[in-house]
């Protein structure tokens, strides 16, 4: 599988040895002057852009903390998007655990 980074258009960068598929890199878990916070069902989410054109969510009052998912991409999409993504996420967690339910 090759690589691909945004603003590597020849294809010959390294990739990065110390990356994890699907584990984003650890956040303070609040808000900052590039993200917002939406609270929906009563839990509350910071919303940040990525590289990528799409938006990182993150759980704060989740039970597992740093614990998201990101959508790509999300130009342009409505308060009203952005809680759908949400909600489609929490209409998967486990209850017990706190994560993606296991099919």
């Amino acid at each position: 599988m090759k690589a691909i980074y945004p603003d590597d258009r020849d294809g010959d960068r390294e990739g990065d040895p110390e990356a994890v598929p699907g584990l984003r890199p650890e956040t303070t878990g609040s808000a900052d002057a590039t993200s917002h916070t939406l609270e929906v069902d009563g839990e509350t989410f910071v919303l940040r852009s990525n590289a990528f054109g799409g938006t990182a969510y993150t759980w704060l009052s989740g039970p597992n903390p740093g614990y998201g998912f990101g959508v790509s991409p999300t130009a342009n999409l409505s308060l009203d998007e952005h809680t759908t993504n949400i909600r489609d996420l929490l209409d998967t967690i486990d209850a017990g655990s706190g994560y993606i339910e296991d099919d």
